[in-house]
């Protein structure tokens, strides 16, 4: 598959099947980086989806699988932007510190518009969000689904 910008698409196969993102380093150039830098390491190849809340979102990024684990890189400062928090969008889990986003991300089943310019945006599903949708739900999920694997589209060999 030929896509529009190979370098800003994060394409995941997950065990419900492939979920493709546009990234946006328009909106959020650093976090955009980081995402893909720990893809093209493998970290979140075999990550699971451990917070899934039906008709809210899907959290992944998590190593530990429990919601409060990290990559072994720095925290990132806040980008916010005014992109808004519809279905299919890609944005930052954090804790309450508005800095303290770093592997974990969740996308958005439907419009959660509270969330507008307090977590980062930084891309939208572009292919699968049907798949997205057979996420299994949970919080913490029993027997989550996982990624299996996390590439940017200019690394997968046509």
């Amino acid at each position: 598959m030929a896509y529009a910008d190979p370098e800003n698409t994060l394409v995941i196969e997950t065990t419900k099947g492939k979920v493709v993102i546009a990234m946006r380093p328009d909106l959020a150039p650093n976090h955009v980086a980081h995402i893909k830098k720990l893809a093209r390491e493998g970290f979140y190849d075999g990550i699971v989806f451990h917070r899934v809340i039906d008709g809210f979102m899907a959290q992944t990024g998590d190593p530990t699988g429990t919601g409060t684990g990290s990559s072994k890189y720095p925290n990132l400062k806040q980008e916010f932007n005014a992109e808004p928090h519809v279905r299919g969008v890609a944005s930052m889990a954090r804790a309450q510190n508005p800095d303290s986003a770093n592997s974990q991300f969740f996308i958005v089943f439907n419009d959660a518009r509270f969330l507008d310019r307090q977590y980062t945006v930084w891309g939208k599903v572009i292919e699968g969000m049907e798949n997205v949708d057979q996420i299994k739900r949970g919080e913490p999920v029993r027997d989550p689904d996982s990624m299996v694997s996390v590439k940017v589209a200019a690394d997968i060999a046509e």
